[in-house]
C-alpha cells in the first residue's frame, strides 16, 4: 500500500514540476480552452436553473452549486486521467498530457506578464494606459488612482493571487493529482463569481465561500511562508522585515486568507498596501499593511513576481526533495 502511494506521490510531483515547466514557457496558450473559463460557464448555467428549481432556498440552491461543481471537477478530470494511464504507451505521454492540461491551473507566468505591463505603462509615463491594463486584473475601480495607488493595486494583485493562482494550485496538484486541482480551481472559481456579500449572493453563495476559506487555509499561511523564505534569499529584499510584517498585518482583511501574501510581500519590499479602495463606486475603508518606510516605485511590481516566483521554486524544490528521499 504505501509502495502505490509512494508510486502516486511521485506522479503527481513529476507532473506538477512538468506543469510548471509548462507554465513558466507559454502561460495560458489562447487557442486553448481554459478550464476556467469553462467552469465560469458552468457557473452561469447552473445558477439560474438552481435558483428556479428551489425557489425561495437560496442557500440550499448554493449548496447544490457547490455539490455539482465539486463532483464534474473532480470526477471528470479523475476519469480522464484513468483513460489516459491505461494507454498502452507506458508512463511517458500520460505524464506529460496531464501535465500540460495541469499548467493551466497556474497563472504565474500570466500573472506577470500582465502586471509588468502596469509597470511598463508606468515607466513610458503612460497613466491613463497603465489604469487601463490594471483595471484588467483587479476588481477595484481605477479611474481616481495616482501612480502611486496603480503600484500599489498592481503589487497586492501579485501578493494576494500568488496563493490561489499559483501555491494554491501547487499543493492540491501534489497531494491529489490532477483531479485535486482542479476540484480546486472549480471552487475558487465559485468564489470569484458567487462569492459575495452583495443582496443576490449573501445567501446564494455562502457554501462556496466558506468552502474557499476551507480550502485555502493552508496554502495563505504557506505562502506568506514562502515569501518571507524567498525574501531572505532574493537581493532588493528584506526578509527580516517580510517576516516582522507577515506575523504583524496577516490577519488585517476581512477575509481570513487574503493577507497573509499580501503582508510578506509589504514588509519584504519595505513598503505599506492595501488601505481605502474604490469598488463599483463605493468607498471601502481597509487597514494599511505594512510600513511606509519608503516610497513605493514602478519596479516593485517586478520584483513582487520575483518573490512569487522564487516562492513557487521553494515549494517545488522542497516538495521533490521529500518524495525523492523519505519515499
Amino acid at each position: 500500500m504505501m509502495d502505490i502511494l509512494g508510486m502516486y506521490l511521485k506522479i503527481n510531483g513529476l507532473t506538477l514540476l512538468l506543469a510548471c515547466i509548462w507554465d513558466r514557457l507559454a502561460g495560458d496558450p489562447r487557442w486553448l480552452p481554459h478550464p476556467v473559463r469553462l467552469m465560469g460557464k458552468m457557473i452561469g448555467g447552473l445558477e439560474p436553473f438552481l435558483r428556479a428549481l428551489l425557489p425561495g432556498r437560496e442557500r440550499g440552491a448554493g449548496r447544490l452549486l457547490v455539490l455539482a461543481m465539486v463532483f464534474f471537477w473532480w470526477s471528470v478530470p479523475f476519469g480522464l486521467c484513468f483513460l489516459l494511464w491505461r494507454l498502452p504507451e507506458g508512463m511517458f505521454w500520460p505524464i506529460v498530457i496531464q501535465s500540460l492540461f495541469c499548467s493551466q491551473l497556474l497563472a504565474a507566468k500570466d500573472l506577470r506578464q500582465e502586471s509588468c505591463l502596469v509597470g511598463e505603462r508606468l515607466r513610458a509615463g503612460d497613466i491613463p494606459g497603465a489604469r487601463k491594463c490594471l483595471s484588467m486584473i483587479v476588481g477595484r475601480d481605477t479611474a481616481l488612482l495616482d501612480q502611486a495607488g496603480i503600484i500599489r493595486a498592481a503589487v497586492e494583485t501579485v501578493a494576494e493571487n500568488a496563493s490561489d493562482g499559483v501555491i494554491a494550485p501547487m499543493v492540491y496538484l501534489a497531494l491529489f493529482g490532477p483531479a485535486g486541482g482542479y476540484l480546486y480551481k472549480a471552487v475558487n472559481t465559485m468564489d470569484s463569481m458567487v462569492g459575495y456579500e452583495n443582496e443576490r449572493y449573501l445567501k446564494f453563495g455562502r457554501a462556496a465561500a466558506k468552502l474557499d476559506d476551507l480550502v485555502n487555509f493552508f496554502p495563505a499561511r504557506l505562502t506568506g511562508c514562502l515569501f518571507c523564505l524567498a525574501a531572505a534569499l532574493l537581493p532588493g529584499c528584506d526578509g527580516a522585515g517580510a517576516r516582522r510584517i507577515f506575523l504583524r498585518d496577516r490577519r488585517k482583511h476581512k477575509s481570513p486568507n487574503s493577507a497573509h501574501g499580501e503582508a510578506a510581500c509589504a514588509g519584504a519590499l519595505g513598503v505599506r498596501l492595501a488601505g481605502d479602495a474604490w469598488y463599483f463606486g463605493k468607498l471601502h475603508h481597509k487597514p494599511w499593511i505594512g510600513d511606509d518606510l519608503r516610497p513605493i516605485r514602478w519596479e516593485d511590481i517586478e520584483l513582487a513576481c520575483r518573490l512569487m516566483y522564487w516562492a513557487q521554486a521553494l515549494f517545488l524544490a522542497a516538495w521533490l526533495l521529500i518524495l525523492f528521499l523519505a519515499l
